[in-house]
């Protein structure tokens, strides 16, 4: 257990993920309700909004109007997802964002295929295209991302040599463009992984690239996201995505029970519980899960969200002693 980190960056995903997906349409002022609810539980990072065709995903063909209606807090960061030049041109013209940039690869050709109409090659290219438009916007590149890391629903097993090989695809593309990249991120976009293999992905990470930071995105369709982040905190990954009250899937997974992130509150829970920070307001972030199942209109998959925190009957237990 030595490698634990003392603290974590939980980088929340829900309104982006959750909204993506949701069935029948959710009002702009409640999905603005929810992100700026999110803002005062201490998270510090909080993606929004995601610029792609409304034709795709029909949950953010109004992007841009929750964008402008938000009232920023101080200290929080609101970004968005896009995933073509059009989509960072409409996020670089947005209101309220904090954008940064993100150089992205897939190991997987029928994942990448489905999600982005895209060969590895054509991939490449856009990646460049995209990292020109980032140095001619003045838009710092501080992620790499690898998508569909630990198995694929259309190709299968991803094998760790090819995680491997991507990640240094990633930053080779990254030295080309003169950027120097804070962290990668590895997805479990179709929830294939188990502890097994995110101990065995990310050591051979890192037996290669020692000193890159990592991230896990990690989705709950099997319900291993809270193992499988437990497994991460083990290696020392101190940076994970998550979703308030498990918010979310994705739309081209191939599966129609698809589930989102790992639920924020759950995570936040156990690093408490483990001594590791999170600098979270878990009391105050139940409530706002709370609110996102009311939003949504119906029960959401968080735990932490219904069983509640211990913090209440510790006091009482220290009361009555």
């Amino acid at each position: 257990m030595s490698d634990l980190p003392k603290s974590v960056t939980i980088n929340e995903e829900g309104p982006r993920e959750g909204f993506q997906t949701e069935r029948g349409t959710i009002a702009t002022e409640r999905k603005i309700e929810l992100i700026e609810a999110l803002a005062t539980t201490g998270l510090r990072q909080i993606q929004t909004v995601s610029f792609v065709p409304p034709a795709n995903v029909p949950g953010m063909a109004d992007a841009d109007a929750v964008v402008a209606g938000i009232r920023r807090r101080p200290g929080v960061a609101y970004t968005a997802l896009w995933l073509n030049e059009k989509g960072l041109q409409r996020a670089l013209q947005a209101p309220n964002l904090d954008i940064s940039g993100t150089v992205s690869l897939c190991p997987s050709a029928g994942f990448l295929m489905r999600n982005q109409k895209r060969t590895h090659e054509e991939n490449v290219e856009a990646q460049r295209s995209i990292l020109e438009m980032y140095k001619r916007n003045n838009v710092v590149v501080r992620r790499g991302g690898l998508m569909a890391a630990f198995g694929c629903n259309f190709d299968g097993d991803i094998p760790v040599s090819s995680v491997v090989e991507y990640v240094g695809r990633l930053l080779d593309l990254a030295a080309e463009a003169e950027v120097k990249l804070d962290y990668v991120s590895l997805a479990d976009t179709m929830a294939w992984a188990t502890p097994a293999s995110i101990r065995r992905v990310i050591g051979e990470v890192r037996a290669k690239y020692p000193d890159l930071r990592l991230s896990l995105h990690l989705h709950d369709t099997r319900g291993m996201g809270i193992a499988n982040a437990y497994a991460g905190l083990q290696m020392g990954v101190d940076i994970f995505d998550a979703a308030v009250a498990g918010l979310g899937g994705c739309p081209f997974a191939g599966h129609k029970g698809a589930a989102g992130n790992v639920c924020t509150e759950d995570l936040v829970f156990m690093c408490e519980e483990m001594g590791i920070s999170t600098d979270v307001d878990l009391d105050r972030l139940i409530e706002v899960a709370g609110l996102a199942e009311d939003i949504v209109g119906h029960p959401l998959p968080g735990s932490v969200k219904t069983g509640g925190s211990l913090h209440k009957y510790r006091q009482a237990n220290r009361a009555a002693a």
